[in-house]
């Protein structure tokens, strides 16, 4: 009896996804660590902390 030819796709198409939801991951983890940096911000001045307490107090309109 013949036996049947092992199909190739399988395999191939198992290590794109693995290849692809890694290189996601590893983009992920970049952005992260990168908006955690940018997101430290100087010291605040007396002047600008007074107005982003009355801006935050005062509702929209």
């Amino acid at each position: 009896m013949a036996e049947k030819p092992k199909s190739v796709l399988l395999p191939v198409l198992a290590a794109a996804v693995f290849a692809g939801l890694g290189r996601m991951v590893l983009q992920k983890i970049k952005a992260d660590r990168e908006a955690r940096r940018s997101r430290l911000a100087g010291p605040v001045d007396e002047k600008t902390r007074q107005w982003i307490s009355e801006v935050v107090r005062t509702p929209r309109q």
